[in-house]
């Protein structure tokens, strides 16, 4: 069952669960299969919420109690408005945006990347430089390498960060 607040739909079980466990937020725009894969393997083990946001160009059925599917709009960065507007300190959240990475550890978040990629606090900066790089030479009609394509490696690292991710914060 969703409902619209403030715009957006939500699944309006997302709204009564009670806190206290672990809450995983998905930046699901750009979500590799994979990653969800995981995330529902791993759910009964690990106990934690799950919140999914992505696009209306996304469809993604809520698959049990625990997890709440936003979905925004397709304006630029809605999703990410989204993520950061729901994430609290504490959350597990899964991005490959290093932009939104950097607001959220912040925040006090544990944020990996659906690679595996745990992203840190003293190395966001060069994420953030590096982009800002990047952009320039895009600009001006230059090209840069997109991501590797994906394969096992990045689903084994990405599921042992998330593991990481979810023992470091019941500790």
């Amino acid at each position: 069952m969703t409902e619209r607040v403030g715009g957006e739909r939500v699944n309006s079980e997302g709204r009564t669960r009670t806190s206290g466990r672990p809450r995983l937020v998905i930046d699901a725009d750009a979500c590799p299969r994979g990653v969800v894969e995981t995330v529902r393997r791993l759910q009964p083990r690990y106990g934690y919420e799950v919140v999914t946001v992505a696009s209306v160009d996304h469809v993604i059925d809520p698959w049990g109690p625990w997890h709440e599917h936003v979905v925004v709009g397709p304006e630029p960065q809605a999703s990410d408005i989204a993520v950061a507007n729901r994430a609290r300190t504490g959350d597990v959240v899964v991005t490959q945006d290093w932009g939104l990475a950097a607001l959220l550890l912040g925040r006090g978040c544990r944020v990996i990347s659906p690679s595996g990629y745990t992203y840190r606090p003293e190395t966001i900066d060069m994420l953030l430089e590096e982009r800002h790089l990047k952009a320039k030479v895009r600009r001006a009609g230059g090209r840069t390498r997109g991501p590797r394509p994906r394969g096992a490696a990045e689903e084994e690292r990405f599921e042992r960060a998330l593991v990481r991710a979810l023992e470091e914060g019941a500790g």
